[in-house]
């Protein structure tokens, strides 16, 4: 079988699809498929999506069946199939069901169905190199002040769990000895097992698919290359970053088996919450109090930003909510591409007690106002 060969060919009657026999001449399989691509086909269906699914499922089977040399190759998948593994396919009653080999003849263990099974049909598996086992990836948690997360900062980490073996480096084999083929399989991970039509790879029950033997264990991690202990290193946060974003160290994780890398170690940066600013990705944003008289008459307002003070202006007239926005004065943004803005909202503070003068002015600029702001209310009180 070459590369042609796919997956769905154990899973689906191409056959039993376009409605036609096995023995069907090429231009049956046309005309079958002609007159079902016609009543189908998403154009004459608008808006149906189990005919849109029908028409797709019929386009990948006459794919197959009206091409000789791919219907030729799926034929001897289906036969091949059906004579040696009990009259089933994987997916299908009497087929290949469960790991460990049920419902293959003879009990065909360590294939886990149709992903083992179609690499098996493809050679996949009796070329196959050893199954080093990579090491699991590691997540953790680093949290940061907001300050931080604008600049940038290194974090110390502390991570207990396995690690590689100080004495033999993740080798599993004794100082001064080194692990050496495995005599059974010769490296290769797999043995050859003859099952009727077949000649299968199955794992080297020597090795365990690793291809190397120890016959001198390391005195430390006795053969694992691993021993449990608490590992320090530091993580770079670039300035800017936001809470709850992932940064990978790569082979920081797990170790993984003798010979295989280890996995990756993913830090989670938590970041607190500013007392003045919000953030919406690169922007920040900044609630901005004034006073009525402010907002009525205009006002230069000074307003905190990441690195100082700048001066908003406040043009005579302005609502509160209006919101401004200063250019470049947000995050960092990311790989030094410069800077988010600083969005300012202006809120018209109330007070809550007044002086008497206050109340004094208060109540005649009450009685020289012309117009209620309720006129479009259609009450004038």
């Amino acid at each position: 079988m070459n590369g042609d060969v796919r997956r769905e060919w154990f899973e689906k009657d191409y056959y039993q699809t376009l409605g036609v026999a096995k023995n069907a001449s090429p231009a049956d399989v046309k005309k079958a498929y002609r007159k079902l691509a016609q009543q189908h086909h998403p154009d004459a269906n608008p808006g149906n999506k189990e005919s849109e699914d029908r028409f797709k499922e019929i386009s990948a089977a006459y794919e197959v069946l009206g091409d000789a040399e791919k219907r030729t190759q799926y034929d001897q998948v289906r036969e091949m199939a059906a004579s040696g593994f009990g009259g089933g396919f994987p997916g299908s009653p009497g087929g290949a069901r469960a790991r460990g080999g049920q419902g293959f003849p003879g009990g065909f263990e360590g294939f886990e169905g149709v992903e083992d099974l179609f690499d098996m049909f493809r050679g996949g598996r009796s070329g196959a190199r050893p199954r080093a086992s990579r090491g699991a990836d590691l997540q953790t948690e680093a949290r940061i002040s907001f300050d931080e997360a604008m600049q940038g900062v290194t974090v110390p980490l502390r991570i207990e769990g396995p690690a590689g073996c100080p004495t033999c480096h993740g080798s599993g084999a004794k100082p001064g000895t080194s692990p050496k083929t495995c005599p059974v399989c010769g490296g290769s991970g797999t043995v050859a097992a003859s099952q009727g039509l077949f000649s299968i790879a199955r794992t080297c029950p020597e090795c365990h698919g690793r291809g190397q033997v120890i016959e001198d264990p390391c005195p430390t991690c006795h053969g694992s290359g691993t021993v449990r202990r608490t590992r320090e290193f530091s993580v770079k946060v670039p300035p800017g970053v936001k809470d709850g974003a992932k940064i990978r160290l790569a082979g920081r994780g797990e170790p993984g088996s003798p010979g295989a890398p280890a996995g990756d170690l993913f830090v989670v940066v938590r970041v607190d919450p500013h007392r003045l600013f919000g953030r919406r990705d690169a922007d920040l944003t900044l609630e901005v109090p004034v006073t009525y008289a402010e907002a009525a008459l205009g006002a230069e307002v000074p307003l905190p930003t990441l690195n100082g003070t700048v001066t908003l202006k406040v043009p005579a007239g302005t609502p509160s909510g209006k919101t401004f926005r200063i250019r470049g004065k947000g995050a960092p943004k990311a790989k030094g591409k410069g800077h988010g803005d600083l969005l300012a909202t202006v809120k018209v503070e109330v007070p809550g007690k007044l002086s008497k003068e206050e109340r004094e002015l208060l109540s005649k600029l009450k009685e020289a106002q012309s117009e209620s702001p309720r006129k479009r209310l259609g009450v004038e009180a």
